[in-house]
């Protein structure tokens, strides 16, 4: 197996200049530098990643745990990270735990025992607050991403979620809806539980009885759906908002069964949306996440906690858009309630 010592040998330079053009620990002219690489693809040299890593005491990686990587928001998440990432530098190392707190752990556990320099953390559902407690104990830098808990003391970066569907909501009043359904999702999650919030806000502010409306939060997929048809064959319900795609998915098969059409017979919003909306008759109205950026984002605030550990712990929100299409636009009740 070629070293260093071949490499030089070819090149016609010192193991010391193999060594600066390898780590880029110095400026080495663009001819020699070629001349390196050139000795470096003959040789079949292949550096030792581990051994330099601790040579250096970092590894430029970096890791991702994602509580979900199939759903379009993380996935848009990963891709900024991703992009990120590269820019400066850096070596995305990415786990998925498919909101499982077990796996989020070994995920955790694996990529610290790859002494990533940094790790970005989308908890699980079920995430045990230990994991926190023992990432609060290690001197590698953490970010918390989309889902926020504001009396941790991590760098975080999230969306407006409460001020969004507040937004939202106070839009779908505003053109006469009093009943709603409102399929929340697992209330452990923040980023969920926030949206309800949100609602409740609006509603309040507009004296609409909250107690009126149905807010479907059981986890199990198949009691979610049930209990949405049976919210829709009581009557009376004019919208019908989910909080995200998988649970607008649910939903909308949902009225489909039911011989519901949107707007016509109910109106319909969604969070975080589908990647092609033009695909769907009606469009849908959806608050959009930024996230993409939000990947960007905990990136950047990773890196300067890489740069800076005493730093005092920042929370990074970034606005939703709201994107108003035909699956309430044509569903306006002002002329027939008041």
């Amino acid at each position: 197996m070629a070293n260093m010592v071949d490499v030089a040998k070819m090149a016609d330079v010192s193991i010391s200049t193999v060594s600066h053009v390898l780590n880029g620990t110095r400026h080495v002219q663009p001819e020699t530098r070629q001349r390196v690489i050139d000795a470096i693809e003959r040789t079949g040299y292949r550096q030792d990643a581990l051994a330099r890593a601790l040579r250096r005491a970092r590894t430029d990686s970096i890791g991702l745990v994602v509580s979900d990587a199939g759903e379009p928001a993380f996935a848009e998440m990963v891709h900024g990270v991703e992009s990120a990432a590269v820019e400066h530098g850096l070596t995305l190392l990415l786990a998925n735990s498919a909101e499982d707190a077990d796996r989020e752990e070994r995920a955790v556990e694996t990529l610290l025992d790859r002494r990533v320099d940094g790790l970005i953390l989308a908890r699980a559902a079920g995430s045990e607050p230990a994991i926190l407690q023992s990432l609060g104990d290690e001197k590698t830098p953490v970010v918390l991403l989309d889902r926020l808990y504001s009396e941790l003391p991590f760098d975080q970066v999230g969306a407006d979620n409460r001020d969004s569907m507040r937004r939202l909501t106070d839009h779908l009043v505003a053109a006469g809806h009093r009943r709603f359904v409102v399929v929340s999702g697992d209330a452990r999650v923040p980023t969920l539980q926030e949206r309800v919030d949100g609602f409740r806000d609006a509603l309040w502010a507009a004296r609409v009885p909250y107690e009126e409306q149905v807010v479907i939060d059981d986890v199990d997929p198949a009691v979610a759906r049930a209990q949405l048809a049976s919210a829709l064959e009581s009557g009376g319900i004019t919208c019908v908002i989910a909080c995200s795609t998988p649970l607008a998915a649910m939903a909308l098969e949902t009225l489909g069964r039911a011989g519901l059409t949107t707007p016509r017979d109910v109106a319909f919003a969604t969070f975080d949306g589908f990647a092609h909306p033009d695909l769907f008759e009606p469009r849908i109205t959806t608050v959009r996440q930024p996230a993409f950026d939000m990947g960007v984002a905990a990136v950047r605030l990773l890196v300067e906690r890489m740069a800076s550990a005493e730093s005092s712990p920042r929370i990074v929100r970034l606005r939703q858009t709201l994107e108003l299409r035909g699956s309430t636009e044509d569903h306006d009740l002002r002329q027939v309630r008041p």
